[in-house]
């Protein structure tokens, strides 16, 4: 099974940084060079730079959350939902169809969610594990 994965091009996890501008602030984002080509590719169907992805991905998310706590784990989270979601037929493959262009609505609904909020909250609070049952006949 590991061979599967152990096998990736080095240069695929090392991580780069990139300075990008969000509303005329330099930041540096850090992340690993696949999620940079990710990224590339989902800015390029919509007719964008990566620079200019990741701000309006910023000023949504902003908007939406009211707070932003860590922007590099969210950019490597649209990469991994951008890759399922065309596994799951939500985005089509052909990167000629612009993202923008999708029924939002339609494409969240083929998301295959493995992990919910739920989950990870249970994840986060430890629960002992329970004792079997003795059988009756051995307890007498």
């Amino acid at each position: 099974m590991c061979e599967v994965f152990i096998s990736a091009d080095p240069a695929l996890y090392e991580s780069r940084v990139r300075s990008v501008r969000l509303h005329g602030a330099a930041t540096s984002i850090r992340l690993e060079n696949l999620f940079w080509e990710v990224l590339g590719e989902i800015a390029s169907r919509d007719g964008m730079s990566v620079p200019q992805l990741c701000t309006r991905l910023h000023d949504e998310l902003d908007a939406e959350h009211r707070g932003i706590d860590n922007f590099a784990s969210f950019l490597r989270v649209c990469c991994g939902r951008y890759l399922a979601l065309q596994l799951s037929g939500g985005i089509p493959r052909d990167a000629s169809i612009p993202i923008g262009s999708l029924n939002a609505r339609r494409v969240l609904a083929s998301e295959q969610r493995p992990f919910s909020s739920r989950e990870a909250r249970a994840c986060q609070t430890p629960q002992m594990p329970q004792m079997p049952q003795m059988p009756q006949t051995l307890a007498a």
